[in-house]
């Protein structure tokens, strides 16, 4: 090997040879005042004849300018700073080649013959051969023409000869390939010949590249696509092409290519992205057709990045037969401070002609507005409000849950807390829309203020053991609430104020905890209500009138309790099969609760009024108001519970020292009754037992069940106050049942170039304040979720069961299935079922099958409901590519038919 740190002058006359280096050797190349001694140049004579005759011409250089020197020197150099400072180069440049490099002296140029290499800052060059002309600044890179069996390569074209190292340009991030580069270091200006390069995934090629600057370039005959296939499955031609590194590319006559076959009619012009995020522009349509409205062109409008903080779009959509669509977007955003959206939308849907019979025309339109703001740390404001006709969903949207639903929440709140005493207060609104009823119901405001625990008693100075009075606490919540109910065009209003006052101590006593506990609340309202007899109705019976009364009224309640609870262990230590021990742990509560009745007239909470049959009826005055009334009858219960866990650890394996004990949860077992003084008959509550328990990470079981301790009357089709175990029929009999089991499996994921690609790109995401999402501006039909191909299979399985026995001899059963479902075919087809089946009804609810085909750079996906309300397909082939997302074919039939 030579590595070459030769000095040399460039007011020499002669030239240098030195061949046959068997590998590549970086090569600083200094100028220097001093120049070799007579002695070497007359040694050196025979070598630069010898170099004349390779073959190098004056008309193989270029015209580019550059500068190819050094800042770093040897020990032969005198003064290289001002070297530098003539002929403008400010870092060293390296150079190697693999056969030979020759320097002409006397013509101020070097030649490198032989997998050849040239590095200047961050620009770095490989060719088979390198041409560099100080005189002109300029470096011209060629490969050679190579024929097999034959060991001499030749710069021409001759038959059954093959092109061999072709230069590769390096700047940055950018590569550059060609068939010839002419290039300058100092300008970054240069040539490119059958060239080709690529961007963020897109790939641009053409006859010529000329660079003009840093970031700007002109294509002659250039194609641009997102295949990486040679040749591409499509692609976009165009004779004259601009293109800005990492922004844009800019052609005029556009003609797009499938297969290598044209479309017919070209696009007077084109801008295509680079990269991705948030720029502005149009946003191309789509074009389909609808079994309903006919073929329709959708998605068209502009996006406006205004800039790194707020957007905005318009779009709108036409259909053949007269239907058409406008819908807009707003975002904003300031990092750390308040983030929100603001959306609209208009539909004007025509099925038929006026003329037809069963025509029809409906207008949908939709407002919403979300909005997120943190004002200081302890005062912060959500928002999310949405407004919309009552057929919007189901006339614009495919998404099943969307079509499905049928309430619309809007909700808005300010809170504001205070860290030093742990208070709060919030200011809210909310609204509940019915799209089926249009029935609306409103709270505004909702203003609600809650003091934290306080504990009156307790000694600040005290660090000791605390005395039982010291751990009474008492909390308070004050609520104002303003309710509006419109029901068939009838606006309803009620208001009120609710004050609940909680206070309770929980010493201990040894292995127990006792804690009495009070509740008191006050109601007030400003109306009330007031019912009669009215005489017979005109269908028989009592006509019962119920008008409101405005009255300032308060309502009063209160109620008192005491528990106890405690806790104990067992533990099993086995030591076999690699199990520890088993632990069981056991929680047995009990608690006693007392509310009076305040349905008595001493309370004044109830009216009455005598019915045709003399009968004195008792009824709520307040049933109607915000917080509701009193609850009739004494309350006087004492309730039990236990709850049982047990759980498994797991020794560690002495052989491995990474190896570490693990917990596992084995079932959580509870039980609870009650027994109510109070009551007349039937004093005992059902029995409840509810369970939970896990077989590893696939499987989860749950269930609950309860029981009563009496008989069942036929006759009045009621439990009566008679005990099962008397009758003869047992100690319990069940009244319901319900048990579910819910697994997911998934296959492991495949590694994937694309999917590495798409993790890389998510790792490397900017900060920009404002991202794109990914289609966010798309139309809900475009908004499905695409196939993961790296996951061979994933499914995941929901089993619920339910029987309800309120009367022993009827019962009520529900059984269903869901499932989803999705697995690869091969390589390329992936099929996804998802819906359930209803095993009492013996049917399949909400079907759906979807079937999606990799086409390379492209990706195919069938949609398909089978049955129900809502049948129909869609079919949708588009681009991978998230720039030219909106290059797509949507074919769609009778997607709702139940409309």
């Amino acid at each position: 090997m030579i590595f070459l740190c030769s000095v040399y002058s460039l007011a020499e006359t002669r030239g240098y040879y030195f061949s046959h280096s068997p590998s590549v050797s970086l090569v600083p190349l200094v100028p220097a005042e001093r120049s070799f001694g007579e002695a070497e140049r007359s040694s050196d004579e025979a070598d630069s004849t010898e170099s004349d005759d390779r073959g190098l011409t004056d008309d193989q250089s270029r015209d580019f300018s550059d500068t190819l020197n050094s800042t770093k020197q040897d020990s032969l150099s005198t003064d290289s700073s001002a070297a530098q400072k003539s002929t403008g180069v400010d870092s060293v440049i390296y150079a190697s080649s693999k056969d030979s490099l020759i320097f002409f002296v006397d013509q101020k140029k070097m030649n490198l013959y032989g997998s050849s290499e040239i590095k200047y800052k961050d620009t770095d060059l490989k060719s088979e051969n390198i041409k560099v002309d100080f005189n002109t600044n300029s470096v011209e890179a060629t490969g050679v023409y190579h024929q097999r069996g034959n060991k001499t390569d030749t710069t021409k074209e001759v038959p059954n000869t093959k092109l061999i190292g072709t230069p590769v340009l390096k700047e940055g991030t950018e590569t550059y390939t060609g068939t010839r580069i002419n290039y300058n270091f100092k300008t970054t200006q240069g040539y490119i010949t059958s060239a080709g390069t690529s961007s963020e995934g897109a790939y641009y090629t053409g006859e010529k590249i000329k660079k003009v600057d840093q970031k700007t370039y002109f294509i002659e005959d250039g194609i641009y696509t997102t295949c990486d296939h040679t040749p591409p499955d499509y692609y976009f031609y165009s004779p004259k092409m601009k293109v800005i590194q990492n922004n844009q590319i800019i052609a005029r006559w556009i003609w797009l290519y499938f297969g290598g076959v044209p479309f017919p009619v070209p696009l007077p012009f084109a801008v295509f992205p680079l990269q991705t995020g948030r720029r502005s522009g149009i946003i191309a349509p789509v074009f389909g057709y609808d079994g309903r409205y006919g073929n329709y062109l959708s998605h068209f409008g502009y996006f406006w990045a205004i800039n790194d903080y707020m957007d905005w779009n318009v779009t709108g959509d036409y259909y053949t037969r007269g239907s058409i669509a406008l819908a807009s977007r707003f975002r904003y955003v300031k990092r750390y401070d308040y983030s929100g959206d603001v959306e609209a939308g208009y539909k004007l849907f025509k099925l038929g002609q006026s003329t037809d019979p069963g025509a029809s025309e409906s207008r949908e339109w939709r407002l919403s507005w979300s909005h997120h703001q943190n004002i200081t740390p302890t005062l912060r404001f959500d928002a999310n409000l949405q407004f919309l006709s009552s057929n919007y969903f189901q006339r614009t949207s495919i998404d099943l849950s969307q079509v499905l639903q049928n309430t619309i929440i809007s909700s808005a709140s300010l809170f504001k807390s205070w860290d030093e005493s742990g208070n709060s207060m919030s200011i809210n609104y909310f609204r509940r829309q019915v799209l089926q009823t249009g029935e609306i119901n409103e709270t505004l405001p909702n203003i609600t203020f809650n003091k934290a625990q306080t504990y009156p008693f307790q000694n600040p100075l005290n660090s000791g053991e605390q005395k039982w009075y010291e751990l009474f606490g008492y909390s308070y919540s004050g609520q104002f609430q303003n309710q509006r109910t419109k029901i068939n065009g009838v606006l309803n209003s009620r208001a009120g104020v609710l004050h609940t006052i909680t206070g309770g101590l929980s010493p201990k006593f040894g292995h127990f905890s006792i804690s009495p506990n009070f509740n008191y609340q006050e109601k007030w309202y400003n109306k009330r209500i007031e019912e009669y007899y009215a005489g017979p109705s005109f269908y028989g019976g009592d006509s019962i009138v119920t008008r409101d009364v405005n009255q300032i009224n308060f309502v009063r309640t209160f109620n008192l309790g005491v528990s106890a609870s405690t806790r104990f262990y067992g533990i099993f230590s086995p030591h076999i099969f690699g199990i520890a021990a088993i632990r069981h742990t056991v929680n047995p509560a009990i608690s006693y609760n007392y509310q009076p009745d305040f349905s008595q007239p001493y309370w004044g909470y109830y009216g009455r009024f005598v019915d045709s049959k003399g009968n004195v009826v008792k009824y709520d005055k307040f049933s109607r108001e915000v917080y509701g009334g009193v609850s009739a009858g004494q309350q006087q219960s004492i309730s039990f519970s236990l709850g049982n866990i047990f759980e498994m650890k797991t020794e560690v394996d002495p052989t491995d020292t990474t190896s570490k004990e693990k917990k596992i949860q084995l079932l959580n077992l509870n039980a609870g009754l009650s027994y109510n003084f109070a009551a007349d008959s039937l004093k005992f509550s059902d029995i409840n037992l509810s369970y939970w328990t896990q077989v590893g990470k696939l499987l989860n079981i749950s269930g609950s069940s309860s029981f009563s301790l009496y008989d069942f009357d036929q006759r009045i089709k009621s439990p009566v106050n008679r005990f099962l175990i008397n009758e003869g029929k047992g100690l319990v009999r069940m009244t319901n049942f319900s048990f579910s089991l819910s697994t997911s499996l998934s296959g492991e994921r495949l590694s994937s170039s694309d999917n590495k690609t798409k993790t890389d790109s998510a790792s490397q995401k900017g900060e920009f304040e404002l991202v794109q999402e990914s289609n966010a501006y798309s139309r809900g039909i475009y908004n499905n979720a695409e196939a993961d191909f790296s996951i061979p299979w994933d499914i995941s399985l929901n089993y619920n069961y339910n029987i309800s026995k309120y009367n022993p001899i009827e019962s009520f059963k529900s059984s269903n299935l869901s499932a989803n479902l999705n697995f690869n075919l091969t390589k390329n087809w992936k099929v996804s079922v998802t819906g359930s089946y209803d095993f009492m009804m013996k049917e399949f609810v909400a079907p759906q099958i979807r079937i999606s085909r990799d086409l390379h750079c492209w990706i195919m996906n069938f949609t398909w409901n089978p049955v129900g309300l809502y049948s129909g397909y869609m079919l949708e082939i588009k681009v991978k590519a998230p720039q030219l997302s909106d290059l797509k074919i949507t074919k769609r039939d009778q997607f709702f038919n139940g409309r």
